[in-house]
């Protein structure tokens, strides 16, 4: 009589070290940073935190420095492979693979697994970049180099730094964050201005009437904020903007002296 099947034990990842069962910790690193109600730490801890958040920004900045051109692709992680959303997600990685683009996505499940298992089908270069979750996800499968964050920031400017476009399928507040915060750094020219590509007309486009009606009649963004953002449903469509922009942005380089 075969013995049954032992389950996976809960596992988190913290850098180097592996945690599972009781030894996880009933809370992340970014919650005991940012918790107002920790105050009694802040003397007496935040000084070390400073340098381990330092050592993640030295780790992402080493491993990903000699990444190719990239595309930074976000979408929900509840998403399952029978969505349309994970179809879309997996033909788009094919297809950013096939132009020459590596993908990088936050690593997880759902459209993140979609998208890097496109391009790892295609041949390409696929990147995750985890976080400490309460609820671990663990980076998937067709991922090629795989980063784990305790620190969302931190995270954060790996996103921003090594891609040349973000590209947002449906997703719930997490992926909201990540394209807010990008296009507010390009409207705020805090980069060089990179493409924005919804991906989903249909999932869109309640927010993208709200944005025309309410957020631009009452003078909260001009007409050419519109602009920063490019909506579709089609994968080719898509690529074919990224890769627009970036010849704009070497004509104009070379315009302007590569300044």
């Amino acid at each position: 009589m075969s013995e049954p099947k032992r389950s996976r034990p809960r596992e988190r990842h913290r850098g180097m070290v592996t945690l599972r069962r009781d030894a996880i910790p009933p809370s992340t690193a970014d919650q005991r940073l940012l918790d107002s109600h920790l105050r009694h730490e802040w003397k007496t801890k935040d000084a070390w935190r400073a340098l381990r958040i330092l050592s993640e920004f030295v780790e992402g900045f080493d491993t990903l420095a000699d990444l190719p051109p990239a595309v930074s692709v976000f979408g929900s992680a509840r998403s399952k492979p029978d969505s349309p959303e994970w179809r879309m997600g997996e033909d788009l990685g094919g297809a950013l693979a096939r132009a020459g683009y590596a993908v990088i996505t936050g690593g997880g499940p759902g459209v993140m697994e979609a998208a890097n298992k496109g391009v790892a089908e295609a041949g390409g270069l696929s990147i995750g970049l985890g976080i400490e979750l309460p609820f671990e996800q663990g980076l998937n499968e067709w991922v090629d180099i795989g980063i784990d964050f305790r620190y969302f920031f931190a995270r954060k400017t790996m996103f921003v730094k090594y891609a040349q476009a973000f590209v947002v399928l449906p997703g719930g507040f997490g992926t909201l964050d990540e394209l807010f915060e990008a296009v507010t750094l390009v409207q705020t020219r805090k980069v060089t201005r990179f493409p924005v590509v919804l991906m989903g007309t249909e999932y869109w486009s309640g927010l993208m009437d709200w944005i025309r009606a309410t957020m631009l009649p009452d003078g909260k963004i001009g007409p050419e904020d519109l602009e920063l953002l490019f909506v579709t449903d089609d994968v080719d469509a898509a690529v074919q903007h990224i890769k627009e922009a970036a010849e704009q942005l070497g004509e104009d380089n070379k315009l302007g002296g590569g300044s």
